[in-house]
Order: structure tokens, then sequence, then C-alpha cells
């Protein structure tokens, strides 16, 4: 496979056409793009904030990546499914998902947070790698049933590491299963950059798999959007899988307590920094006649609004009792668990009994 990246949008927001791959563009669906980039930023600053003050344990920001990851989600068809990462917020977002059951995980305060029925989304994986399997079983079973649809599952550039990634690409490729394999790399993995992770370009390790791998230009959100595209619509023919190497950069931590500073330099930043995925759509509007600033101005009071709502929204949110703990570890009554809530209770009110003076 070349190495050669596929680009619509370069990072000075020029327009350029590609040879083997297509985008509609209309001034609706580039609005629509930005709008939903600048949704994800926003509400991605915010947690990182109410992280900060105490409301989430944790945050992993997606800063940086919002072209993958709504060029990806607008790729989507009603009947496909998506098994996310940890990180993949914007595409939640294309889903549907509220926001607030995402930062309701990150907030210790529900076990997901929603139906991944109801948005063909299912719920974030905390395990590196893991979802990959799980998305290729499931796409086997959608070519067994003859079921519509096809698998996008995300993962990072440290996740191709892991053996579980490696054994997906096999099943998908000897089964020929209906999964779009999205890999968003980042450079990091956590601390550890790309070179100490692979020594050939992610996407090329589809080839020992028996299916295409492409790199795209994982900053332009045309891009990702028309090559994602194509790559479930193969999936749906009855194609096979696909491997799609973004190639993208992590702006901001790994997480909430991850300090970046420790091992990337300052000039690295600054140079993503001037391939910022948003910058060169609002370019493009402009340059086009298709925004002015007054549609930016309005887009941003809304992002806002929408944060807002989300902190307000957040910060109602109520515990759950602490027993609630053992209330869904089986479908029915089961007694082990049982006498694990009642040695819970009792350890629970021994507190309540020291207050009181042992009364």
């Amino acid at each position: 496979m070349t190495t050669a990246t596929v680009q619509f949008l370069t990072h000075e927001g020029e327009l350029t056409p590609h040879p083997d791959h297509e985008v509609e563009l209309s001034p609706d669906s580039l609005r629509k793009l930005y709008h939903d980039m600048a949704l994800s930023r926003r509400l991605d600053a915010e947690a990182v904030t109410l992280q900060r003050q105490g409301e989430l344990g944790l945050w992993p920001s997606s800063l940086g990546q919002e072209a993958a990851q709504i060029g990806a989600g607008h790729a989507l068809g009603a009947a496909d499914y998506v098994f996310p990462s940890y990180r993949d917020h914007g595409i939640a977002l294309c889903r549907g998902v509220d926001p607030l059951e995402v930062l309701r995980m990150f907030r210790g305060v529900s076990n997901g947070g929603w139906d991944p029925a109801e948005n063909n989304f299912h719920l974030y994986t905390l395990v590196i790698g893991s979802q990959v399997l799980h998305a290729t079983g499931y796409a086997m079973g959608l070519a067994k049933d003859g079921a519509p649809g096809a698998v996008l599952v995300c993962f990072g550039d440290g996740a191709t590491s892991q053996g579980d990634v490696s054994e997906a690409f096999n099943f998908a490729a000897v089964y020929h299963a209906p999964v779009v394999f999205f890999c968003q790399n980042n450079q990091w993995a956590i601390s550890e950059a790309n070179e100490r992770q692979t020594r050939v370009p992610l996407h090329q390790r589809a080839d020992g798999f028996g299916f295409p791998g492409i790199r795209v230009d994982g900053n332009d959100v045309l891009a990702c959007l028309a090559v994602t595209r194509w790559a479930l619509e193969r999936a749906r023919d009855g194609e096979g899988p696909t491997l799609i190497e973004a190639f993208t950069y992590r702006m901001g931590a790994h997480t909430t307590s991850d300090d970046p500073l420790r091992y990337r330099d300052a000039e690295e930043v600054e140079y993503w920094k001037r391939r910022d995925p948003l910058a060169r759509v609002r370019t493009l509007l402009e340059h086009q006649g298709w925004a002015d600033g007054a549609y930016f101005d309005t887009v941003a009071a809304q992002c806002e609004q929408r944060a807002v709502d989300l902190r307000t929204r957040l910060r109602a949110t109520p515990d759950p009792r602490p027993g609630d703990l053992f209330a869904h570890v089986y479908a029915g009554a089961h007694a082990l668990v049982e006498e694990e809530r009642a040695q819970f209770a009792a350890y629970q009110a021994s507190f309540a009994d020291a207050r009181d003076g042992g009364k």
C-alpha cells in the first residue's frame, strides 16, 4: 500500500481534489461540519474545566481530533453501529448521545450511562483495544444474520500494540466482516511516541492481514468523511474490512491526570496548532463566501449555551446511593451478592455509630 495521505483541505484552508475519492460539498453541509466540530471542542473544554473544579474524576480530552471524529461520525448510516474508545466524544455527539451521559460516567455516578441500542453507539471502553475484538464479533454477527449496516470501531495508535487488535484484524479478514477499523493516530500513546510503537505507518499493517489500509489527514474533516463513507460502503456491500489511519494530533494531555510537558516539546505543539482542524474549515467557509463573522459569532454563542446547560445539568445530577453498587450485578437475586451487600451496609453504618458515640 502507498503511504500517500488522502487530503481535500490543506492546513491553509485550500480545497484540493483527490483522484481516488470524492466529497460532496454544499454550504449547509460544510457549515454543519464546522458547527459540530466547534460544539465538540467547546464541550470538551467544559469537561476539562469541570474536572479541574472537582466535578469529574477524570477526563480524556479530544482537543485537536475534532475533524477525525466529526468526519467519521457524519459518514455513518442509521443502521451502522459504533464501538468507541474512551475519547470519541465527537462521534458520540454525531450519534445523538447526550453529553451529560458521557460526563456522568467520568463523574462516577453511572456504569456507562446510555443505552447502546438507542443510538447504535456502544459504551466507552477503557480497556485498551478490547473493543476492536468486540466490534469484529458484532460485525461477523451482522454478516451471518444478513442484517444491514456496518460497524465502525475507534481506537488509538497505542492500541495497535495490543494483541487484541491483531487478533481482530485476522478474524475480520478471514471472515470478511463488515467492519471499518478507524485508528486515530494522535502520535502519542500517553508518553510513548509513534516511533516506539511501530516501524511502519500504521495503515500498512492491513497489508499483512489481506485487506485495504489507507491513511487520511486526520485534521481534514472532508478527507475523514469521504474515506470513512467509502470504507463503510465497502463493508455494507460485502467487500470486507478496511483500516483507516487518521493521522492527527492530541493537542491536550492524555487525560487530566497527565502532564504532556514532561515528554513533548513546545515546538511540536506549535507546529500542530498551525494545522488546527477548525481553522481550516473556517477559512474555506470564508473564502467560499458561505459564512461571515456573524455566523461564527452565532455558532460560538450556541456552543457556549450548550456548555452552560451541560454544566448546570451535571451539577444537579444526584449521587447514587452507595448500596446501589450491588443492584445490577446479576439479573436476579444472588446469595453471595446479598451477603456482600449486608457486609457493606454494616460497614457504612459503623461510621454513623462512631459519629454518634457508639449509640
